[in-house]
C-alpha cells in the first residue's frame, strides 16, 4: 500500500503568514494531500490548528512545533503535541553540534536525555536531519557514529539532505536507517558537492543547490520509496523554495508525480 503524503508547512510560509492558516490549508487540501506537518504556529493555538486540518480531511502525522531542544522545555512541548494528537515530537541539530567526535558526544548526550524523558511520558522522540550528519569522519558516517551512542532516538529522513550534497546515496542511507526511521521528508533538484551552507534559503540559493518540484531532479524518489521500512507513517514533501515555479504550482506537481507514479497516496 501507498505511503500517505503530506505536506511540510514550511514550505507554504511565506503564505501563512501573509494570508494565515485557513486559505493556506484550503489550497492544500483541494490538490489532494493527506496530511500536513506544522512549521510554526503563527500566533493560532495548537488547538484550533488541529480543528481547521480536522474538518478539512487533513491529517497531522507529525510535526516540526514544537521542536525538542533540551529535556528541560520537554513538559510544555509534549502537552501542545498531545493536544494536536501526536505522540511523536521532533529534535534536530546544527552543524556545530555534528563537527567533530565530541561535539557529536555532547549532542548524543542531550539527546538520550530527551529520548529518557519522553519515553517515561508515552513519547517517541524522532530527530530531523540535515547534509551535515551525513558527512564523514575518517571514512565514518557522523549520523552512524551518533547513532551508537544514542540508540533510543527514531529517525525522520530527508533524502535529500542524505545525500550530503550528491556524495551519499540516498536508497543507501535509508537503508542503512531503516531499522529506526519513522517518517520521511523529500524533495528534489540537483545537489551540487561545492555548495558549503547551513541548510536555508540564501546559503542554498549561493551555492547553486537548486530546489525542484519532486520528480524533476535527481533524486531517484521512485528506489527511496520502495525502500521505506514498513513502520514509515508518510512521505512528507518539503521545499525549503523552489525558484522554478510558484510554491503551489511545484505542490500541485510534487503531488501528481508522487500519485500519478503510484509512490504516494492522496484524496484525489
Amino acid at each position: 500500500m501507498a505511503l500517505p503524503i503530506s505536506v511540510q508547512l514550511y514550505s507554504v510560509r511565506d503564505y501563512i503568514a501573509r494570508d494565515g492558516f485557513a486559505p493556506v490549508l484550503k489550497r492544500i487540501a483541494d490538490i489532494g494531500y493527506k496530511g500536513v506537518e506544522p512549521a510554526g504556529f503563527f500566533n493560532l493555538r495548537p488547538s484550533e490548528l488541529k480543528k481547521m486540518t480536522a474538518d478539512l480531511g487533513l491529517e497531522i502525522y507529525s510535526s516540526h512545533s514544537p521542536w525538542a531542544h533540551n529535556a528541560g522545555g520537554l513538559p510544555e512541548q509534549l502537552d501542545i503535541a498531545s493536544i494536536l494528537g501526536l505522540d511523536t515530537i521532533v529534535c534536530g541539530y546544527g552543524p556545530d553540534n555534528f563537527k567533530d567526535l565530541d561535539s557529536i558526544k555532547k549532542t548524543a548526550d542531550n539527546t538520550n536525555a530527551m529520548v529518557d524523558f519522553c519515553s517515561k511520558n508515552g513519547f517517541t522522540l524522532f530527530q530531523h536531519n540535515h547534509y551535515w550528519e551525513f558527512e564523514r569522519i575518517d571514512g565514518r558516517l557522523k549520523y552512524d557514529i551518533y547513532r551508537e551512542l544514542c540508540p533510543g532516538v527514531k529517525y525522520q529522513i530527508d533524502s535529500f539532505w542524505s545525500t550530503n550534497k550528491g556524495t551519499e546515496d540516498a536508497v543507501a542511507m535509508l537503508k542503512e536507517f531503516a531499522k529506526d526511521t519513522i517518517l520521511i521528508h523529500m524533495k528534489d533538484g540537483v545537489c551540487r558537492q561545492e555548495a558549503k551552507n547551513d541548510g536555508m534559503k540564501d546559503g542554498l540559493l549561493d551555492m547553486k543547490i537548486d530546489l525542484l518540484p519532486l520528480g524533476t531532479g535527481t533524486l531517484p524518489i521512485k528506489d527511496i520509496i520502495a525502500a521505506a521500512p514498513a513502520q514509515v507513517k508518510t512521505v512528507v514533501v518539503e521545499l525549503d523554495y523552489c525558484e522554478s515555479c510558484e510554491m503551489f504550482k511545484a505542490l500541485e506537481i510534487s503531488y501528481k508525480f508522487m500519485t500519478e507514479n503510484g509512490i504516494a497516496a492522496g484524496n484525489k
